[in-house]
């Protein structure tokens, strides 16, 4: 008697160490992380005034190039995410008379963190701040001395997209928005009718300025629709782009909307010299 309880209580320590093990280990899985990307196009109408080059307002057509990246973050997947997004837009445009071209080349580089909520089956609403940095110069070809105005600011922003997912038929549909707008900063103008040459001589008094609402003011809405044929999505979208400064007696009005169109997806990439666990959950980047 005494030797059949020791064999049955042998063996039920036997299963039972394995078990624990299994489901110690289920648990320290970490999930993984797919990445979302964006590719699009965009194209539409421009619209530009500088009173550092003309006193008229200017317009034409808007083409650009953007990227946007998501990924849930490591210290809590579930509740935070990550996101990246590059710009590249040129702008044409003419005077009322049609006798003058002024162009816009600009880029711009956004990088941010949101907290991830929930509220209703299907729905994720997020909000949170990002950075960035943008760059670019207006070019009037009609003027002779300073045919040029040069843009350039850092700024921190509120911004957070909600995010829906349902069905058109069988095809499942994600709709988000996503606005982004500047609460300060930092940003270069130099003065009405300063030349480029003295600011090369030595003159950088007053050039660069503290941005608020007041003199600085940005604006950019984004709203997508990604049509999950499969793997790959086709984005599809409007872009309303407003950017507006007032500073040294020069004001600057950027406005833009455009149509954009390309491709979208969620891609998971691993390294070899981890090993992959099939228990593994996946944790998506925007819902």
């Amino acid at each position: 008697m005494l030797l059949r309880n020791l064999i049955i209580s042998l063996l039920t320590l036997a299963i039972a160490i394995p078990a624990k093990g299994a489901t110690e280990s289920t648990d320290s899985v970490s999930p993984l992380r797919p990445v979302f990307a964006a590719y699009t196009f965009e194209a539409g109408s421009g619209h530009l005034a500088d009173t550092y080059l003309t006193p008229l307002k200017y317009s034409g057509w808007h083409m650009g190039l953007d990227y946007t990246r998501y990924q849930a973050m490591g210290f809590d997947p579930d509740n935070w995410t990550m996101s990246l997004q590059g710009n590249l837009s040129v702008d044409k445009t003419d005077n009322p008379a049609r006798n003058a071209t002024m162009w816009d080349l600009m880029l711009s580089l956004d990088w941010g963190m949101m907290r991830k909520f929930r509220p209703l089956p299907g729905l994720t609403l997020a909000g949170g701040g990002s950075t960035s940095l943008n760059a670019g110069c207006l070019y009037n070809d009609r003027n002779g001395n300073n045919p040029a105005s040069a843009k350039g600011s850092w700024t921190v922003n509120l911004t957070g997209y909600a995010a829906y997912q349902w069905k058109i038929g069988r095809l499942p549909v994600t709709l988000m928005y996503r606005p982004t707008l500047p609460v300060t900063g930092i940003f270069f103008a130099p003065d009405y009718g300063e030349l480029y040459y003295e600011i090369y001589l030595g003159n950088h008094k007053g050039l660069v300025h503290g941005a608020w609402w007041g003199n600085y003011f940005a604006l950019d809405n984004l709203l997508t629709a990604d049509l999950h044929f499969g793997s790959t999505s086709l984005r599809v979208g409007y872009r309303a782009d407003f950017f507006s400064t007032k500073v040294n007696n020069v004001v600057t009005h950027i406005y833009n909307h455009s149509f954009v169109i390309g491709i979208s997806g969620e891609w998971l990439s691993f390294d070899p010299r981890r090993p992959r666990s099939g228990r593994s959950r996946i944790v998506s980047p925007i819902l």
